[in-house]
């Protein structure tokens, strides 16, 4: 059952067209001879149409690798995983790139532009996913089932196909709130190209993505108990936890103490942490991984493309590193390696005390962008199994490991955060317990315990724990670290030694694009 979900999801091919969305309006469908009458039928249609859905986080378009469902950017820079994961680590701290690529330089001097290609491509496949979850919600009301002969079991089954789909659009207009604040807005309940989407605030956003995340909450599956690579009630608690560990910066009013209460649910929800770190981050971590409460899944032979974790292996080895060792012997693209700042975190960077600093190479300090052996390599995250062997892959390149998007661990670490902030319904003590679990996992025993905790030391430990994993640009924003010059990393600003950013540096900026092809948006300050 937990894999049956990641081989269709592989397998499949999206059943709608996507290439109507290119330009980035929430109000478009997706049309082509292949109508919605068609494709919803039957039962088994809205499950291939919720296949779809899970399909546009792991797929750059339903034409292959070579193609992209969003324009303007090329195909291999499209995958959701890819843009996401340079917006929140190329800025900051914990990652750098040597390639010259239109728009790779300015996130690593954090100068980008309005026009940013990159940030545009995030903007423009979070709106993307948003579209496809709306038209589904539109297709699978109870009306549109009675009218379809759709009853009983299968209703039933659908509805909480809808769930998953409000999650899924829930966890884009987080995204969009964290990154670029006051995205256009649309839902299900709008008409179709009649208008222009009108734009939302940040605290409003916050509101709406809150009350959806209540709102299906009884509707979804259990903890645990869904397919593998779905939605269930383990990742709308997570996201909630998130999502109210950062309401301060998203609202202006503090939430620790809901944050506090859902991570509690998570944790209390039968997860469990993975015995072994690095095993969180091979090629079957699809298998008895009770840790891992929501994944991307990949599939290195079948439904391929060049973002996703191919991107994440491949672009930090070379081909100087043995990539057959990495699982892609035929890969290695000299591209994404750390700043010192990262390394600097672990008492020893090569994992003989904290086993989690998973690194490769002998210079820690970049004095060239350029030079990919500049920095650290970080080669957490391999197309290797547990027991050593390779999974089949396509030409060589791709890779079958899935990313997490929640796991328990950043649960922990929102708990005692959110405790250390000011949260009720939580302890010191319980926060402590949950932190030394994971430096116990991470030593290998007690020694790298601590006895004490601080708001500060979350920054790091979150650090040591998630780096890499899409969370640094959030974290530095939140702790008043990512534009301020009291905390810097080489070429920050553009300068070798680092500089301070503008404030207004904490929000990307809504794309050029959008706002000349929607005059309901307006720029956020200071772009």
């Amino acid at each position: 059952m937990k894999n049956s979900f990641k081989t269709l999801l592989a397998t499949s091919i999206l059943l709608v067209s996507l290439n109507s969305c290119k330009k980035g309006d929430l109000n478009l469908t997706p049309t082509n001879d292949v109508t919605s009458e068609t494709v919803y039928a039957t039962p088994a249609g809205y499950k291939q149409g919720l296949v779809k859905l899970y399909a546009t986080y792991a797929l750059t378009s339903s034409q292959g690798s070579d193609a992209s469902d969003i324009g303007g950017i090329n195909s291999g820079f499209a995958d959701f995983l890819r843009l996401f994961w340079t917006s929140q680590e190329l800025t900051t701290d914990e990652a750098i790139c040597a390639w010259g690529d239109i728009g790779i330089p300015e996130l690593d001097y954090s100068t980008w532009a309005a026009d940013n290609v990159f940030l545009r491509g995030l903007y423009s496949r979070s709106i993307l996913q948003i579209t496809v979850c709306n038209e589904f919600l539109r297709e699978s009301t109870p009306e549109k089932l009675a009218a379809r002969g759709i009853a009983g079991t299968d209703a039933t089954d659908i509805q909480k196909y809808r769930a998953e789909a409000r999650f899924l659009r829930a966890y884009q207009y987080w995204v969009l709130l964290d990154g670029f604040g006051n995205p256009p807005f649309v839902t299900e309940a709008d008409e179709i190209g009649k208008v222009s989407p009108k734009q939302i605030t940040r605290a409003a956003l916050f509101a709406y993505v809150e009350s959806e995340l209540k709102a299906i909450e009884a509707s979804l599956p259990a903890p645990r108990t869904n397919e593998y690579g779905r939605a269930d009630q383990g990742a709308d608690w997570a996201l909630l936890a998130r999502l109210y560990l950062n309401a301060q910066v998203y609202t202006g009013t503090a939430k620790y103490t809901e944050a506090i209460t859902y991570a509690s649910k998570v944790i209390g929800a039968g997860y469990q942490l993975k015995a072994n770190y690095k095993d969180l981050f091979l090629a079957d971590n699809n298998v008895n991984n009770l840790e891992t409460i929501l994944s991307i899944n990949y599939d290195g032979s079948r439904g391929t493309n060049y973002g996703g974790t191919t991107f994440l292996i491949n672009a930090a080895i070379n081909g100087d590193m043995n990539p057959s060792s990495y699982g892609v012997p035929n890969g290695g693209w000299g591209g994404n390696r750390t700043r010192q700042n990262l390394p600097a975190l672990f008492p020893d960077p090569n994992g003989t005390a904290d086993k989690r600093g998973i690194f490769f190479g002998t210079k820690n300090n970049v004095e060239d962008i350029g030079v990919f052996t500049d920095g650290l390599r970080v080669t957490k995250f391999k197309n290797i199994t547990s027991t050593g062997a390779t999974p089949s892959s396509l030409n060589g390149t791709f890779s079958s490991l899935d990313f997490p998007l929640f796991r328990l661990a950043e649960q922990y670490l929102i708990y005692g955060e959110a405790v250390m902030r000011g949260g009720s319904g939580g302890t010191t003590a319980q926060a402590l317990i949950y932190v030394n679990n994971l430096r116990q996992r991470a030593y290998g025993n007690a020694t790298g315990n601590v006895a004490s905790l601080t708001t500060d030391f979350f920054l790091d430990e979150r650090g040591r724990e998630l780096y890499w994993e899409g969370h640094r640009r959030t974290d530095l924003v939140r702790f008043n670290k990512f534009t301020e010059a009291s905390y810097l990393w080489p070429f920050k600003g553009g300068v070798k030694a680092g500089t301070g950013l503008p404030a207004f540096r904490n929000l990307y900026p809504i794309p050029t694009a959008d706002l000349i092809a929607n005059p309901n948006l307006k720029q956020n300050t200071g772009y």
